[in-house]
């Protein structure tokens, strides 16, 4: 087997891959330096959901699955738990 001609490129490669597909995140959002709580936020105030000032987004592992990830959002005036299908609109839950 040949030897990797680009050993710290294939390195970023796999870094990038394996946090890809932990949190499912748009790359573009990635690597504009937004946070998982600023790009959850964002998507449930577009589907008509109050969240000011998000402070914490944690990824539940025990409901989410592949390709269908859940996170719980909190925000300063509400907290949400949030299921994500790719390309479909999440699901939002008002937890309290």
């Amino acid at each position: 087997m040949a030897a990797c001609r680009y050993p710290a490129i294939l390195s970023v490669v796999v870094s990038v891959g394996a946090l890809l597909s932990e949190t499912h995140l748009l790359p573009t959002a990635l690597a504009a330096g937004e946070t998982p709580k600023d790009v959850l936020a964002a998507q449930i105030r577009t589907q008509g959901f109050a969240c000011d000032k998000p402070q914490r987004a944690t990824r539940d592992a025990k409901q989410s699955r592949p390709d269908h990830d859940v996170w719980v959002l909190k925000c300063e005036n509400a907290t949400y738990r949030i299921s994500r299908y790719p390309d479909l609109a999440a699901k939002v839950e008002l937890v309290r």
